[in-house]
């Protein structure tokens, strides 16, 4: 029996058809575009996905939800053009049933809907990285500046001096 507390939360279901090295879901609240991958997301909303379970569901909570979520995953072995992406937000009432841009990850959201229409094409032509290969090509950062273009969202305060990936965050993979 579900109360009506859990009506409104989102429910991503997930199936891994292919092996990932790393998966991982952001509820997106603020913005640091001087980042890449997930940092670019700043401080965000970090539930736990275990890389190694083919099914998994995931239940967001419906208070307060972030304004965007993102699920990244990188698959083994690495290859830019199987790294799966999907950008949603939460929507009481519709769902959806696809791929997350790669036919390996599997995705069935539940009171959410799928972003789309974002990619290179959305980070403006004076944005400092542009010409940067590692930030262009990063989906993450695309994803980022549509929000920034679409969404009323805030910048994340600014990372203190030396901080990189040495925290225990999912490690950066660039395009090669």
């Amino acid at each position: 029996m579900h109360s009506k507390a859990d009506s409104g939360r989102v429910r991503i279901d997930i199936e891994a058809r292919a092996s990932y090295r790393i998966m991982w879901l952001a509820g997106i609240r603020e913005l640091d575009l001087t980042q890449h991958c997930l940092k670019t997301f700043g401080e965000a909303d970090r539930p736990h996905i275990n890389t190694h379970q083919r099914r998994q569901t995931l239940h967001l909570p419906a208070a307060n939800p972030p304004i965007a979520w993102y699920l990244c995953a990188l698959p083994i072995p690495w290859d830019w053009s199987r790294n799966a992406h999907l950008a949603f937000e939460h929507a009481p009432g519709e769902t959806w049933e696809g791929n997350a841009l790669v036919p390996g990850l599997g995705v069935r959201l539940a009171n959410a809907r799928p972003i789309l229409g974002w990619g290179e094409h959305s980070i403006p032509l004076d944005a400092s990285g542009r010409t940067s290969r590692l930030y262009r090509t990063c989906r993450n950062w695309q994803f980022a500046w549509w929000l920034r273009r679409n969404r009323d969202i805030p910048d994340a305060p600014p990372l203190p001096e030396g901080d990189g990936d040495e925290n225990g965050g999912p490690e950066q993979l660039m395009f090669a």
